[in-house]
């Protein structure tokens, strides 16, 4: 296995990991609820870490932080979605864009995990993508509870 083949899979998760970071803390500054507000920077710190985890591996593997242009400018159309749904003022317009955000990581994480790792990078990207798929179910839960609240 090619380190640069891994360092490419790896780039795109630290890439989609700072999106994670940038996009839940722009959710948590918008929110008006003090728990989704202090759930979202949760999320957002969390993002934070695994980026940081892994662009130690890529430099492990020999590699740099790179930025691929396909997954820059999903990412920038992305945020262009996120602009608008943060100005309608509503949780619970913030949380149906933090799942749709982290529909996206899940399938990124998901794809990464259907090529070829060493095992122990394997291992941290699985315990990563579960921290992914935490984050989706509680905001979707969070969004439900929030559709139950509008809907009265």
């Amino acid at each position: 296995m090619e380190n640069n083949h891994v360092v490419e899979i790896l780039n795109t998760l630290v890439e989609t990991s700072h999106d994670g970071e940038k996009g839940f803390t722009a959710c948590a500054e918008a929110a008006t609820n003090p728990s989704i507000k202090a759930y979202l920077t949760i999320c957002a710190t969390r993002c934070r870490s695994s980026a940081a985890m892994l662009d130690e591996v890529v430099r492990r593997f020999g590699g740099s932080r790179e930025t691929s242009g396909t997954v820059g400018e999903t990412a920038h159309r992305a945020w262009l979605e996120l602009r608008t749904a943060l100005t309608s003022n509503s949780d619970l317009a913030v949380l149906e864009e933090c799942e749709r955000a982290e529909d996206h990581a899940k399938s990124v994480f998901a794809a990464a995990l259907d090529k070829d790792l060493p095992a122990d990078v394997r291992a941290m990207v699985v315990s990563q993508f579960d921290g992914v798929k935490e984050h989706h179910d509680r905001v979707r839960a969070m969004r439900d509870e929030e559709r139950m609240i509008a809907a009265e």
